[in-house]
């Protein structure tokens, strides 16, 4: 049986003892947590590579699952797309309205502006026999991108499936801060290797954002990387305190 002083030197010496314990048990919810968050990350991360390629790889799953052709990757035509989507300014009010708040680029601007911009012929410019544009405030994957915003209705379904296509071009941008979002696809009855042909063979890239067959990661990359970053800051921040707090007792 210890006596008082004895044991008040034992509890003592049994609370340092735990000190490392507490720490180590800390340490494992901190980084299991910072795992957590890196996996959620990582799920957004991996579709940066080009989301508007897999845009592309979308639409024509679903043309071929109606035993309809397959669509040409135009890059061109994919830059244009983008061009289109830098047109609305940011404005996502502008997309999709009725009314007095639809806009939609002038035709002009495609031989003025979009294809000196992408380094397309002018000459080589096809008609654009359809479009989605879409934009929202929330970034989410392509596969959902292309079902739930920008199919929304059986016009949307009738634009898919039509039988004039024979070539698409896709774009995802943010702004420089971030969203709103826009997601676009274009399509047109070129002739390929004949339509939307480049300067050089390459598309001048221009940014934010991506497009489709440019061999080209998405500049959102950096960005959503910052989200694949910070858990393990804050990890980090919160095992030093705990260094400095059971270190100073």
């Amino acid at each position: 049986m210890l006596d008082s002083p004895h044991l008040g030197r034992w509890l003592s010496l049994r609370s340092s003892d735990m000190a490392p314990l507490q720490c180590f048990l800390l340490c494992i919810v901190f980084f299991t947590w910072a795992s957590a968050n890196v996996q959620n990350a990582n799920a957004v991360i991996r579709v940066t590579d080009n989301p508007a390629d897999e845009l592309v790889d979308a639409l024509n799953k679903n043309r071929t699952a109606k035993k309809l052709p397959s669509l040409n990757s135009n890059p061109g035509l994919a830059c244009i797309a983008l061009q289109y989507i830098k047109a609305y300014q940011g404005d996502c009010k502008s997309v999709g309205g009725e009314g007095s708040e639809a806009k939609k680029p002038l035709d002009s601007e495609f031989n003025e502006t979009f294809a000196p911009n992408c380094g397309v012929k002018v000459n080589t410019l096809a008609h654009i026999t359809g479009r989605f544009l879409a934009c929202q405030s929330e970034y989410v994957e392509s596969p959902d991108a292309f079902s739930h915003i920008l199919i929304r209705n059986q016009k949307s379904f009738d634009i898919l499936y039509s039988k004039n296509h024979t070539e698409v071009g896709a774009a995802v941008s943010g702004t420089d801060h971030g969203g709103p979002y826009f997601w676009c696809v274009l399509f047109s009855n070129g002739k390929s290797n004949q339509s939307f042909v480049l300067d050089g063979g390459v598309a001048k890239l221009t940014k934010p954002g991506c497009f489709s067959g440019a061999n080209d990661d998405c500049s959102e990359a950096y960005a959503l990387s910052q989200t694949f970053l910070h858990p393990w800051l804050v990890a980090g921040g919160a095992l030093l305190s705990l260094f400095y707090a059971f270190g100073s007792g």
